[in-house]
């Protein structure tokens, strides 16, 4: 769970990265500011949920492979010492529980910011002009909220005011309020990372962009810079508002005086496709391999180890007696004991090496053996390791197991293969 939430942020903010750059790189300064503003949160979502996502994609192996044994487990969470219980904590159980103290953190703030204006909007005055929902405070700043637009004050004869509501009612219109509810959101999960205030201030900019637009399609550019720069004050303090004279003025007029880029410039925004498939095939993606195999590939301790009598073995190797080693047999090698006292016999010697413990070091280690006609194990080899000693501990303990019941091929004893996977995991 911890490592899943932590590869999940990692891979977030990966997505966030590569979102961000490519905007900055190809779009930033288009004036196709819808189109902009789309891309924008299409590429916030994904890196949300892209690393949410898991799609399986088998790659199919043909001819037969080695006998695999069930999955065995090791791991605990706590160990016994001088009879008491020590409570053992990895890197990242206690960065993880950073995090989370920062997400609760920034998820009340996240809260606090939505109810603050829902509050305030029932306290003062509101009414509707020209189709407009108008809230009326000495406090407020020129601003949007969802439906509302914030005023200081109300003067229909007041020629700048005009120019006002028309820029917040592109706010308005244009729903900019939900688009900052999910840059709020997201601000909460990547509260870590510095790159989502960056993410934030382009949203924000393209919102203004987008209102700037709306207003000098009616009024004159000159005119409508020159109210920006007299009305210009600090940032309003609510989360969840476009404020009309919010930031960047000197940015917005700049925008507002450039050449409309051409339409031919719109065929960037193809560029989105092969981004949007990368994220979907590195982070939402799993490579697995299926086998085509003949007949039983695991051991069941619950069912007769007899498989086809028609098993084509493939031969690899010699085993002890220097006969060829058999791949998938008709009767399957078997642990001494059958299944369950092997498993003990795993429990009882398998430990959790200390190192990968302290290192927080978690995976399968997958071992390939072979189980000659005396019963004897030898040829024991990692075929996947993880490190921090799992794969020397996982070693140690096959190598020291005990004869099995060897495999027969046409009623002859005969060398196997097997494979063991021994998965090691904290808590």
């Amino acid at each position: 769970m911890i490592n899943a939430s932590l590869n999940y942020l990692w891979e977030g903010s990966i997505c966030l990265a590569l979102a961000f750059v490519f905007y900055k790189a190809f779009l930033e300064k288009l004036t196709f500011f819808d189109w902009n503003r789309s891309i924008l949160i299409l590429m916030l979502i994904s890196a949300l949920v892209m690393p949410l996502l898991s799609f399986e994609m088998t790659s199919t192996q043909t001819g037969m492979q080695e006998i695999t044994l069930p999955v065995f487990w090791v791991g605990e969470q706590i160990q016994e010492e001088s009879g008491f219980w020590i409570w053992t904590y990895t890197w990242q159980e206690s960065l993880f529980g950073i995090y989370a103290i920062g997400l609760i953190i920034a998820f009340a703030r996240l809260t606090l910011g939505l109810i603050k204006p829902i509050f305030q909007l029932q306290l003062v005055e509101k009414f509707t002009y020209q189709g407009l929902k108008i809230a009326v405070h000495p406090s407020f700043e020129p601003a949007s909220f969802f439906n509302y637009i914030l005023l200081p004050s109300f003067d229909p004869q007041n020629p700048d005011q005009d120019q006002i509501l028309l820029h917040e009612s592109v706010h308005v219109e244009k729903k900019h309020t939900w688009d900052l509810l999910l840059v709020q959101f997201a601000k909460a999960i990547f509260w870590f990372n510095p790159l989502i205030f960056l993410y934030e201030r382009s949203v924000r900019e393209v919102h203004e962009f987008q209102a700037d637009q709306g207003v000098t399609k009616s009024y004159s550019q000159i005119a409508y810079s020159r109210l920006l720069v007299r009305l210009l004050t600090k940032q309003s303090s609510w989360q969840f508002v476009n404020s009309f004279n919010q930031f960047q003025t000197k940015k917005r007029i700049i925008m507002m005086t450039k050449t409309n880029s051409k339409s031919i410039q719109k065929a960037r925004f193809l560029l989105v496709l092969p981004l949007m498939a990368m994220f979907l095939f590195v982070f939402s993606c799993e490579m697995t391999q299926e086998s085509e195999i003949e007949g039983p590939t695991q051991v069941d301790a619950s069912k007769n180890n007899v498989g086809p009598s028609n098993i084509t073995a493939r031969i690899n190797d010699k085993g002890a007696d220097g006969n060829e080693v058999f791949d998938v047999t008709e009767v399957q090698p078997n642990p001494p004991g059958g299944m369950e006292v092997w498993n003990q016999y795993l429990s009882s010697n398998l430990k959790y090496p200390a190192q990968a413990r302290q290192m927080g070091i978690e995976g399968t280690v997958i071992l390939v053996f072979v189980v000659n006609s005396d019963g004897s194990v030898s040829n024991v080899e990692v075929l996947r390791g993880i490190g921090g000693g799992c794969d020397e501990e996982a070693l140690r303990v096959v190598q020291n197991s005990p004869n099995w019941k060897p495999a027969e091929q046409k009623g002859k004893i005969v060398n196997s293969r097997m494979r063991l996977p021994i998965k090691f995991k904290l808590g």
